[in-house]
């Protein structure tokens, strides 16, 4: 903190130069040669000189915007050459206020805001801040203002509140660049003699002027002549240029009660932080909304691509999850097939029979088994007629096949013993067969293939129309019946636990092997089929989610170039903001504040534009599962975006020179 006594030497230049150039083959320019110059606390000093004189460049040196090439800058008894850069943005943020001449007020921030950005870099409460400014403000004339933006302001009053602000963290050294020259005279003459009122306050005020005139009102007058001191006095000021008929008491806005109260304030504490993010973010909207139509523009490219990966992943899932389910609802998850192969000695089908069933039934994890042997056959019910397949299988086929019950009953092991003549129809067959719906098919005889049985159950949907097109019977019924033979045709089985799915596929093969004395058959893994289905289902979803997320790399690229523009046509902003203490990190924060703002804002727009498609597509029977983890996906690579893609412009803008930023148009 800087703390200042009023009858200590403040500043002292010894042997201050200051070249440009020199580099690249370029000739050296010197534009300040040999300074030598001592202020003390409280003065109220004009630096004047002609156009090209250097004083501005003095000017900038004096306030820590611009380092010397040369010579010794001592601040308060302190050697600046060895400041780091934050050191000198916490200087000029405790120390230092400045007052230019073309005003240098940030136009997306209002009179009262534009005056707080000292205090927000000194890390001062919003609250604190807002009513120190309101009151200087008011004290300048102004109060009825502050939500005024610099625009709708004239040139006076934009220079007062420009005083408002170098006074905001005590403004303990005023430095006043041409602060009339844009001003007309009656408001210059305001001016003066306000900053007149500060350094008999206490202040120390450097001016810096090429006209005599503002120059005499000073206390003591330097000239400057082609970057040399040529003169250094204390001027004998007329009462015509002290007192200037009209202003010595008829200006409301000079008048001492226009600064009534503003006296040298103790140096605020700095917070030895930068600035936080609530307020980083807040400063970012507040810019971002006052160009709201090109941030639309920016926003685009995250909400589409955002939209995109939670619609795809959203109907990828919603698919997959279907075909799961369908597949579920036939048993075929959890289901494994057997059927006889060639028989690799003699080069013949051995077939299956009902002993195989028993010695596959012994394996862990087989919970249910019925051998299952299909044959094409007609069936016949009344005057209704069609052929079909006549599946033959046991009592445990509900549990294998996952089948479900509408009516009566399935077939029973006291049916498979006593090779009951009863059949079950699928829910097709039941309406081929019999057509009206009044009549009950429980009870009612069909024949198959010219034999009679009774119908005692029919199944409920399946949702594959093959499935539902069939009807069982008993396989001891139609082995001795139908087909005459005991061949089990294939064996159908059902897994407990799908973890040990492949453990138990091996020991099947290994128990029939063993058995028979040969590998003449083959095991289907039908959840591998569905597995790899599934795989392949989510690798098109994904794809389809990587393709959306291009968008994604588009819309960052977008919010890059914007960023990369905003920087290019707020460069003067970025040197507002150094010259009022924003250290580096301050800016850096600043500019990535606002490319995180346009992601977060477009990803949540993204989020609801894609759950409202994805909605839609419900309404119209697409299949569409929510991902809560697609969305915090799709969400935080907008986050990524900003942050990845906004980097860059604002480290580009953190890295420019106070000096040359002020300059930038």
């Amino acid at each position: 903190m800087w703390s200042i006594g009023m009858t200590t030497v403040l500043i002292e230049l010894a042997n201050i130069r200051k070249s440009y150039g020199g580099q690249d083959g370029t000739p050296a320019v010197e534009v300040l040669h040999s300074i030598d110059l001592s202020i003390g606390a409280g003065e109220f000093i004009a630096i004047v000189g002609a156009s090209g004189s250097g004083k501005s460049t003095l000017m900038h040196i004096l306030g820590c915007l611009d380092q010397p090439s040369s010579g010794s800058y001592r601040f308060a008894g302190k050697d600046i050459a060895a400041f780091s850069a934050d050191q000198l943005a916490q200087l000029r943020r405790e120390a230092f206020g400045f007052v230019f001449q073309g005003y240098h007020l940030i136009p997306t921030l209002d009179a009262s805001h534009n005056v707080q950005v000292p205090a927000v870099y000194a890390g001062v409460d919003a609250s604190v801040r807002s009513e120190r400014s309101a009151s200087l403000l008011t004290r300048l004339g102004l109060g009825e203002r502050l939500d005024y933006f610099p625009k709708q302001l004239s040139g006076g009053q934009q220079q007062r509140i420009s005083i408002a602000r170098a006074l905001m963290n005590g403004g303990q050294v005023i430095l006043a660049d041409e602060p009339t020259g844009a001003l007309d005279s009656a408001t210059g003459m305001e001016v003066m003699k306000l900053l007149s009122e500060l350094a008999e306050a206490g202040h120390t005020v450097i001016l810096i002027t090429h006209d005599l005139k503002v120059a005499a009102q000073a206390k003591r007058v330097v000239r400057i002549h082609d970057g040399r001191i040529v003169e250094d006095r204390i001027p004998v000021m007329p009462d015509s240029i002290r007192h200037p008929e009209g202003t010595s008491h008829g200006s409301a806005v000079a008048s001492s009660s226009a600064v009534t109260g503003l006296r040298v304030q103790p140096a605020m504490t700095d917070s030895g932080h930068a600035i936080g993010l609530a307020e980083a973010f807040a400063s970012a909207w507040r810019t971002l909304w006052v160009s709201r139509f090109r941030t639309l523009l920016t926003l685009l490219g995250i909400v589409i691509g955002v939209a995109s990966v939670i619609v795809l992943m959203a109907v990828g899932k919603g698919s997959s999850e279907a075909t799961l389910s369908n597949l579920a609802a036939f048993g075929s998850v959890h289901r494994v097939q057997v059927w006889p192969d060639t028989d690799p000695n003699h080069g013949q089908n051995a077939g299956l029979s009902l002993v195989d069933v028993e010695t596959v039934r012994e394996v862990a994890n087989v919970q249910a088994i019925v051998p299952f042997n299909p044959q094409q056959g007609l069936l016949v019910a009344g005057e209704q007629s069609f052929s079909t397949w006549i599946l033959a299988t046991g009592s445990e086929g509900m549990e294998v096949f996952n089948l479900r019950m509408q009516s009566g009953s399935y077939i029973t092991r006291e049916d498979e013993e006593q090779m009951a003549a009863v059949v079950v129809l699928g829910i097709g067959t039941r309406g081929r067969l019999f057509p009206d719906e009044s009549i009950n098919p429980l009870g009612q005889y069909i024949q198959i293939n010219g034999l009679p049985f009774r119908v005692i159950g029919v199944l409920q949907e399946t949702g594959d129309d093959e499935e539902d097109n069939t009807v069982m019977v008993p396989f001891a019924s139609a082995a001795h019946r139908l087909w005459g033979s005991q061949d089990a045709g294939a064996v159908q089985l059902r897994v407990g636990d799908l973890a040990q799915l492949d453990q138990t596929v091996i020991g099947i093969g290994n128990a029939l092997e063993l058995a028979r004395g040969a590998r003449d058959f083959r095991v289907f893994n039908d959840a591998v089929r569905v597995r790899a289905q599934n795989e392949a289902s989510r690798q098109q979803a994904l794809l389809l989610s990587l393709i959306a997320g291009i968008s994604l790399i588009v819309g960052g690229i977008g919010v890059m170039n914007i960023m990369l523009m905003s920087v290019k046509e707020r460069t003067r902003e970025i040197g507002i903001r150094m010259a009022t203490g924003a250290r580096q990190s301050d800016i850096q924060r600043q500019f990535l504040s606002e490319a995180v703002v346009v992601s977060l804002t477009g990803g949540a727009i993204g989020l609801v534009l894609g759950m409202g498609i994805g909605a839609v597509l419900m309404l119209l029977g697409v299949p569409v599962v929510f991902s809560v983890r697609a969305m915090l996906l799709a969400f935080g690579c907008a986050l990524a975006t900003g942050l990845v893609f906004g980097w860059m412009p604002a480290r580009a803008a953190a890295r420019l020179r106070p000096v040359a930023a002020l300059a930038g148009e």
